[in-house]
């Protein structure tokens, strides 16, 4: 974010604490307890009797679905969602191709679909969907309230919505908008610098059989292969079903964010509007650190480290050089970013006192 700043949320732990593997399940887990135990045991009290609804806000990248996830694995609960609208209309995608799913989708969108367009229109734009266009929002919301009518008793992660500016009025009244119960809602707002998400998009490549996707910059395999020939290293799946497949990179990640500048832009003009927004309760997160501040923050195995290959042709082997990532952000201050759980942490923790 370029005209505010989100303040760094502090994870640092005494001297002398424990060190975790953050990308270890088990790790991962003794983790949590360590850094928000009193915060996740009062969250699963609460968990058991109430929900919540948690709007999601941050740029395309941001982690939305990874921090949501991370939430639920950190309490344990089976009465955690997250609901995708991204997934949702690409489900949507399915349905309107297929006979039998359109019949139902119709019926239910006669009973609870209210807008401006016929349905006719509506499923004709369905079918004719683009990523460069949206879907009107009363038809969006039918959706959400179908997907949030199958999670009854579940507290939810709403990532998605809103995608545009007109659509911040409808998420103020969101909960009574879907008939939701009388819960606290709230907006998680996420702040990531642009560095990071073109970083993670031009690094990326996925297993072509399984389409795991991993990062050699940011999240290599514990396998990784040198070509002599070519002089180029590859990631091998770590998936023992893909039997040593190389994984590649996917067709125009090589232009960064380059083709979804303006969505980036739009997502940061959501997030500036949702944050002066009054009498909803905000959680800030932020997935970096300047370098000046971090040492007295967060713990080193909290961020985010770059790897960086050396093909050993004495040995024929692979080293791999790990060392602390330092880019700038948006405002031009030399930061580090930091992992998924102690951004999960910050938002355990803003919530446990929300609540």
């Amino acid at each position: 974010m370029k005209d505010f700043e989100f303040p760094v949320f502090k994870t640092k732990s005494p001297a002398g604490s424990p060190v975790f593997d953050p990308n270890d399940p088990k790790g991962r887990a003794a983790y949590f307890q360590f850094k928000a135990g009193a915060e996740i045991a009062k969250l699963r009290q609460y968990l058991k009797k109430g929900t919540f609804l948690a709007i999601m806000l941050g740029k395309k990248g941001s982690g939305k679905g990874t921090y949501s996830k991370l939430f639920a694995e950190a309490l344990n609960l089976p009465n955690i969602a997250h609901v995708s609208v991204g997934d949702l209309v690409r489900a949507a995608d399915e349905e309107v191709n297929d006979p039998k799913n359109l019949k139902t989708l119709i019926s239910f969108l006669e009973k609870n679909y209210r807008g401006w367009l016929p349905l006719e229109k509506i499923i004709d734009s369905q079918k004719k969907r683009s990523t460069k266009t949206l879907l009107p929002t009363e038809y969006i919301l039918a959706l959400i309230k179908r997907e949030i009518g199958k999670l009854s008793g579940k507290a939810i992660f709403l990532d998605g919505f809103p995608r545009d500016l007109d659509q911040i009025s409808y998420s103020l009244f969101f909960r009574d908008l879907i008939g939701f119960r009388d819960d606290p809602d709230f907006f998680v707002l996420i702040d990531i610098p642009e560095a990071v998400i073109d970083a993670r998009i031009r690094s990326r490549v996925v297993c072509p059989k399984c389409h795991t996707p991993r990062n050699p910059k940011l999240f290599p395999t514990k396998k990784i292969e040198y070509d002599v020939k070519n002089k180029a290293f590859h990631l091998v799946c770590d998936n023992p079903d893909c039997r040593r497949e190389r994984m590649v990179a996917k067709e125009g990640d090589e232009l960064g964010i380059v083709p979804i500048k303006h969505r980036l832009d739009k997502d940061e003009e959501l997030i500036k509007r949702a944050f002066d927004l009054y009498g909803v309760p905000k959680i800030l997160l932020r997935n970096s650190v300047p370098v000046a501040q971090a040492g007295k923050m967060v713990d080193d195995y909290e961020i985010t480290p770059e790897y960086v290959f050396h093909w050993d042709a004495r040995q024929k082997r692979v080293k791999v050089e790990e060392k602390p990532w330092v880019f700038e952000d948006d405002r031009g201050v030399e930061s580090v970013s930091l992992l998924a759980p102690p951004v999960t942490v910050a938002l355990i923790k803003q919530l446990a006192d929300l609540l």
